[in-house]
């Protein structure tokens, strides 16, 4: 998210958000009576047979029903993805004597939304050290031993959620990873957008937006993965910009690739082929690495949908960390001077579109982030377009509050794809500015489309259901059937490959902005 004024409009650079050490290889399922199966679906071509996969029993109950206090049990993974097949190890701290580890798989799974895959028998509990802050970068590091080794024989691509259940009902928290794909030939490529989870993650009082006095004299200007995340009991922002997007791609039976934004930079060969990369509600941090390989995707014919907002905005490095490679995530902002990565000659830790390096995220999206905070209407500009075929909509017509808490539009003051076409423009007043939010569609030479919903709150109102209000801000079921009729026209046109030559973009820029 971008930092903004006091007029509301964004400006460069603002927000937010073992004693004993105990070693116990957790590969083994729990008991008999709820030992889950490790088997894998597989399409005869090594990758995810989403269909099969989603078509076995899936677990209602992986929600947590009894978090307790903060410190009653907490973990994190010191792989933010893993091969599958690969361990990884996770460190758990807890009050109670004792815990086990649930693994699900989330997806469809009928409507469950996820799949017990593994547990862990009962493991020996202890309270790790509390976190250190480090007094020049303020990142919050641990110190914590490692607890356990999980082993991942056996469990299909795909994000997981794992559930750390203290004894006695104490607390339950989740760690979040990733089984990735080998290859994305062929697929829909779903990235977990970790670099953003972390930026936001305020566990142990400092992220990339706040620190104690909840400002920018005492942000982080880098973050570590060796945390658990404060938000969503452990799950980041998963489940809220994340798992409603994965959810519908595996309903739909897609041939689905699985990775976070840090493979995409380090596996220059991982979206060879990809048929579309998929970008979720919020997916602000991009190293210059991984924005290089999608846009070279993108251009070789790769299609790109972004179903968020204020994506691909910070440019961050990525560094290692005791715990093994890229777990620092470097970000100094307009501080960027004082980074010493920058001294030494990298490219400066700060917005895309910012000097030094201006690169504009609106060359490689066709929108441009613009403000925060919006909450409006969601208005349709192009009724007759492919994308709205079977949600009945007419020219004008309106989805209250689909726009927010942030928003883009098209800008050609700005580097942007030609021909675009504004599928949705939707007033806002952003402060005391008054603006436009646009979803738009841009076509590529190398016969890509790029699809980008203009709003952060697309991917959560794929959830919405019934009146308006509660926890969806005030999103209805008639949002929640237009985004999910729209998302599932994209998904199924951009999995068939490049999608330009058929489905060209018809510039309507100028009619729409009237200049």
């Amino acid at each position: 998210m971008a930092e903004r004024d006091t007029t509301g409009a964004a400006t460069p650079g603002r927000r937010a958000f073992l004693g004993l050490a105990v070693t116990a290889l957790a590969a083994a399922a729990g008991d008999a009576a709820a030992a889950p199966s490790r088997s894998t679906a597989d399409d005869g071509a090594g990758r995810l047979d989403t269909r099969a996969e989603n078509a076995r029993p899936g677990n209602a109950d992986w929600r947590i029903t009894a978090p307790g206090p903060a410190d009653a049990v907490e973990g994190f993974a010191d792989r933010a993805a893993v091969l599958r097949g690969e361990p990884f190890g996770l460190y758990v701290s807890t009050t109670a004597a004792a815990f086990t580890v649930s693994a699900y798989r989330m997806g469809w799974y009928g409507g469950d939304r996820a799949r017990l895959v593994w547990r862990s028998d009962r493991l020996p509990g202890a309270r790790q050290p509390a976190p250190v802050v480090d007094p020049d970068t303020r990142a919050v590091r641990t110190d914590w031993q490692r607890t356990t080794v999980v082993d991942t024989t056996g469990w299909p691509e795909g994000s997981y959620l794992l559930r750390l259940d203290a004894e006695g009902d104490a607390g339950q928290r989740y760690v979040p990873v990733t089984v990735r794909s080998r290859t994305a030939a062929g697929c829909t490529v779903l990235v977990n957008a970790v670099a953003t989870w972390q930026a936001y993650n305020l566990w142990g009082g400092h992220n990339l937006y706040n620190g104690p006095t909840g400002g920018r004299a005492t942000r982080s200007l880098e973050v570590t993965f060796d945390r658990p995340y404060a938000y969503a009991q452990g799950a980041g922002l998963f489940l809220v910009y994340e798992a409603p997007l994965i959810a519908l791609a595996e309903r739909l039976g897609l041939s689905l690739a699985y990775a976070t934004g840090v493979d995409l930079a380090r596996d220059a060969a991982l979206l060879d082929g990809a048929r579309c990369v998929l970008s979720p509600g919020h997916d602000e941090y991009w190293s210059v690495e991984q924005r290089r390989r999608v846009t070279a995707a993108r251009d070789a014919g790769t299609n790109l949908a972004v179903l968020g907002a204020n994506c691909c905005y910070r440019r961050v490095r990525h560094e290692p960390s005791p715990l093994g490679p890229d777990r620092v995530m470097v970000c100094y902002k307009d501080d960027y001077r004082l980074d010493p990565g920058f001294v030494a000659g990298l490219t400066a830790t700060t917005d895309f579109r910012a000097e030094p390096g201006s690169d504009p995220e609106s060359s490689l999206l066709g929108v441009l982030y613009s403000g925060y905070p919006v909450d409006a209407p969601f208005v349709v500009t192009a009724p007759g377009h492919w994308v709205y075929e079977g949600t009945g909509v007419r020219a004008g017509d309106s989805f209250a509050h689909l726009v927010g808490v942030e928003y883009d539009r098209v800008d050609t003051d700005w580097p942007t794809p030609r021909p675009i076409e504004v599928l949705a423009h939707s007033p806002v007043v952003c402060g005391d500015r008054a603006d436009f939010a646009n979803s738009a569609y841009c076509t590529l030479p190398g016969g890509a489309a790029v699809f980008a919903s203009g709003t952060m709150r697309w991917v959560e109102a794929l959830d919405a259901q019934g009146p308006g209000g509660g926890g969806n801000h005030g999103l209805d079921a008639a949002a929640g059937a237009f985004t999910r009729r729209v998302t599932e026209n994209v998904l199924l046109a951009f999995a068939a490959g490049p999608v330009g030559g058929v489905h060209p973009a018809v510039d309507n820029v100028e009619a729409v902005y009237g200049t």
